[in-house]
């Protein structure tokens, strides 16, 4: 009998640790529930999660127009994200500055006091994530992610994050009982990582020298500007193969180089070096280079 009371005792201990066990869904939400509510003051709800995985193209198109972009680290190779829509955002640093979420929390562009203020909360829900996850299959793809830095736009990630596959976990919540609504959307690295026992601190200095590696590598196209034109539309519509224009004030000693967007960026001169046309640059702008641009 005290041998077969052990073996049911063991069954149960069994099933009760198999309950007891959170997939990572489940992990997230209570994370975020736990973090809103320690760290800001606020209640927060899942309404919905949805676990999903996807390319790093998809990745950069995800996130809402004026998102909070929060980069995240281990400090090991490898970054994730956390992107927090407009009015989350806002509803947090609401409630973190006047003590309450109002209802028409507007939607503005979030600021690096936003990220250092919303910090605290999400370092407490990715280490709530990790914990719930501790001793699972999923604890290593959990482990030792905190807040690194700010993007201003979604540009950058493309180049930011490694070119991999990651799991996203996109949690629908609302605060104060549905004041406020939104999405908050993690995306880790999908492949297996070494977990540690500590995350190393994360060094501000090595990440700008990475991520300045990685940014002057990419082509920037600019265009050189002698002189510019008005003329009406028929005249430019009428215009033909060979036709001469006037450029008027154009000197080769004064022109400008200007970006994409049409913004100037630096003025010049024009030149040749070694049989090919190239430009001297007289660096910074001129004052009213940037009001004329």
């Amino acid at each position: 009998m005290d041998v077969l009371r052990r073996k049911m005792g063991a069954e149960r201990s069994a099933q009760g640790g198999q309950a007891a066990a959170l997939g990572a869904e489940r992990a997230w939400r209570l994370a975020l529930a736990r973090a809103a509510r320690d760290e800001v003051g606020v209640p927060l709800e899942v309404a919905e999660m949805r676990d999903m995985r996807v390319s790093l193209a998809e990745l950069v198109e995800m996130p809402a127009e004026r998102s909070l972009l929060a980069v995240l680290d281990t400090g090991h190779e490898g970054l994730g994200l956390l992107a927090m829509e407009p009015a989350v955002l806002a509803g947090l640093v609401a409630m973190l500055t006047t003590g309450r979420v109002a209802a028409d929390a507007g939607e503005r562009r979030p600021t690096r006091t936003d990220a250092a203020m919303v910090a605290p909360m999400l370092d407490a829900a990715l280490a709530g994530l990790a914990e719930a996850l501790a001793g699972q299959e999923e604890a290593d793809w959990a482990t030792g992610w905190h807040y690194a830095s700010f993007l201003e736009e979604a540009r950058p990630l493309a180049l930011l994050l490694e070119d991999t596959g990651f799991r996203v976990l996109r949690a629908e919540v609302s605060l104060m009982r549905g004041a406020v609504t939104g999405a908050v959307l993690l995306a880790l690295p999908a492949t297996a990582r070494v977990r540690v026992a500590e995350a190393a601190p994360f060094d501000d200095a090595a990440f700008r020298a990475a991520f300045a590696r990685q940014v002057e590598a990419v082509a920037a196209l600019m265009e050189a500007e002698l002189v510019r034109l008005t003329l009406p539309l028929s005249r430019v519509m009428g215009l033909q193969v060979g036709e001469v224009l006037p450029l008027g004030e154009a000197t080769l000693a004064r022109l400008v180089l200007r970006g994409r967007d049409g913004r100037p960026l630096a003025e010049g001169r024009l030149g040749q070096m070694r049989g090919m046309r190239a430009v001297r640059l007289a660096l910074p702008v001129e004052e009213d280079l940037r009001l004329a641009g």
